[in-house]
């Protein structure tokens, strides 16, 4: 493949296009400063402020240069969790993947993955978190958040880590670099929805190399 066709292609990726059913962020192409196209930025029981989201330059970053941040939570509530994510991909059952890395906070740390996202109060997360070094899957219902799997393990702090989802149907399983520590069955959040990133209260995250394989249903 040409360097023109090798660019092209890259380009629909990191905006997050479709190529078949697969989805990709790597966020070089996404000016820092702002998210991407078709992202929005929100939070479930929100008090205060909006958290701001933006692309930044980091050299630590798994590919490239820039990477996804959430780098300022801009309110004091402990029981907020801030959002970004895109409603334009639709996935029901797929594979999830990224990498995160937790920078710092005192009520909370770390982050992860949403899921099957309806609105800003129903949806699937993923989260692991170095303050309790805990890796846990929760489903959010009108904003009421409910634990459905956990795992006790300790990663390094302040490094990037790779967590992955894979749903299908009402079975989940839960990742973090390549070993697998959650799985289980759940029907509370039924049907397609947005994916994005997810975190808590005043844990700001960097993220980077987001992938999304939506996958058909089983018959």
């Amino acid at each position: 493949m040409g360097k023109i066709y090798r660019a092209f292609f890259a380009s629909l990726l990191t905006a997050g296009l479709a190529y078949g059913q697969n989805y990709f962020w790597d966020f070089e192409d996404v000016p820092a400063g702002s998210i991407p196209p078709g992202w929005k930025v929100e939070a479930t029981r929100q008090r205060g402020p909006l958290p701001t989201w933006k692309v930044i330059i980091d050299s630590s970053a798994p590919s490239g240069t820039k990477v996804l941040a959430m780098v300022r939570p801009n309110h004091r509530s402990a029981g907020t969790f801030n959002l970004c994510w895109t409603d334009s991909v639709q996935m029901e059952d797929g594979i999830l993947e990224v990498k995160f890395r937790a920078i710092r906070g005192k009520i909370d740390r770390g982050g992860g993955i949403m899921w099957r996202v309806k609105d800003r109060n129903n949806y699937y997360v993923a989260r692991y978190n170095p303050l309790e070094n805990n890796f846990r899957i929760y489903y959010v219902k009108n904003g009421k958040r409910v634990m459905i799997a956990s795992a006790e393990i300790s990663l390094p702090a302040g490094k990037w880590h790779t967590m992955k989802i894979v749903q299908r149907g009402d079975r989940f399983e839960g990742y973090l670099n390549g070993r697998k520590f959650l799985s289980g069955r759940d029907r509370h959040i039924r049907g397609a929805g947005g994916v994005g990133l997810w975190t808590k209260a005043d844990a700001v995250t960097r993220f980077d190399d987001f992938r999304v394989e939506v996958m058909g249903r089983e018959k």
